[in-house]
């Protein structure tokens, strides 16, 4: 008989798992690819568990590799220690927030990152942030928007909507508007109005995104073209949510803004990282390899690693795997 997957041997395993993805994870002379890899398995591993044991060793272990150099790898470290969904990852967040020598696309990203667990006592340091004198815009306007997804998540407007089941699994930023008669159309008039409030024009967004897929809908190719306009919109914030947006669509309808988002060499570069990865998961697409190939020389440098870790998720569409990650199996977990 298999050993039920709570047994002290497979706790030991699990164990000896996390801090096996944890050396691939710091280690600087391992390929970027593969410490990507690592830490999404960390994120499934955190996320998953039981034990709080096991999701405080998994969350340490991403929470180490912040000592890293690579500001792609630290914004992405960021963004999953958010979507763990457990609390334990706050104050690790919230040191990198506070960090003022940190770069800013990190800085933001802890930000969005403490949205994402919708804990109340998260919003002083969002608070604080957002109304810093001199603060990066990108930190101001994620902390605007962290705040007003929390304030959400604890409201009754939360338990009065009715929001329809997303074919998506991450904690987005802002949760798409309600199911209604709004039209593609009406979302794309929300989306690009720079008088409404981000947290709002967010909501379009993803509810934007919610009707592109599956990509056979009547509305997707429409929806599409709706989230491209987002591309001019004042802010690079914005612009890189439209960005993520199409990563987790993968629509080929979405490559041609793509493609001009990382081509423009005047955008800002945590917009044409996120096009890049974007791309990625598009890679099966003719063309779109040879257009990440284009940019591995880019003078930034997390426009250069967003495309080494583009093409290792292109190859992996590819190949068709379930996830991209390298989970060692654990005893008894099948």
């Amino acid at each position: 008989m298999a050993p039920s997957a709570d047994t002290p041997a497979n706790q030991d395993s699990t164990m000896s798992t996390i801090a096996s993805l944890r050396k691939s994870l710091g280690s600087e002379t391992t390929p970027l690819a593969t410490r990507f890899r690592a830490l999404f398995s960390l994120k499934h591993l955190a996320h998953q568990a039981t034990d709080p044991k096991e999701a405080h060793a998994a969350i340490d272990a991403i929470a180490a590799a912040f000592a890293s150099p690579s500001a792609l790898l630290k914004h992405e470290l960021a963004y999953c220690l958010g979507q763990t969904g457990k609390d334990a990852a706050a104050p690790y967040l919230k040191t990198v927030l506070e960090d003022l020598q940190e770069d800013p696309m990190c800085r933001h990203e802890a930000a969005e990152a403490l949205g994402a667990l919708g804990d109340s006592g998260s919003l002083e340091v969002l608070k604080k942030f957002r109304d810093r004198e001199g603060e990066e815009v990108v930190v101001k306007e994620t902390c605007e928007i962290a705040i007003d997804r929390i304030e959400w998540e604890n409201s009754q407007q939360r338990k009065e909507e009715k929001l329809r089941q997303s074919d998506f699994a991450s904690v987005d930023p802002a949760p798409p508007l309600p199911e209604s008669q709004k039209t593609v159309e009406d979302l794309e008039a929300t989306l690009m109005d720079t008088k409404l409030p981000l947290f709002l024009r967010y909501r379009a967004m993803f509810a934007l995104r919610d009707l592109a897929s599956p990509p056979d809908l009547p509305t997707a190719v429409p929806a599409v073209n709706a989230l491209a306009k987002g591309f001019a919109d004042p802010s690079a914030l914005f612009r890189h949510e439209i960005a993520f947006v199409f990563g987790q669509l993968s629509h080929p309808a979405s490559i041609p803004a793509l493609t001009a988002a990382l081509s423009n060499t005047e955008e800002a570069s945590m917009v044409r990282h996120e096009a890049a990865e974007a791309l990625g998961s598009l890679g099966e697409e003719e063309g779109v390899e040879e257009v990440l190939k284009r940019f591995l020389h880019d003078k930034e440098r997390v426009v250069r690693e967003s495309c080494i870790v583009a093409l290792d998720m292109a190859e992996y569409e590819k190949a068709g795997e379930v996830e991209y990650a390298l989970i060692p199996e654990v005893p008894g977990s099948a």
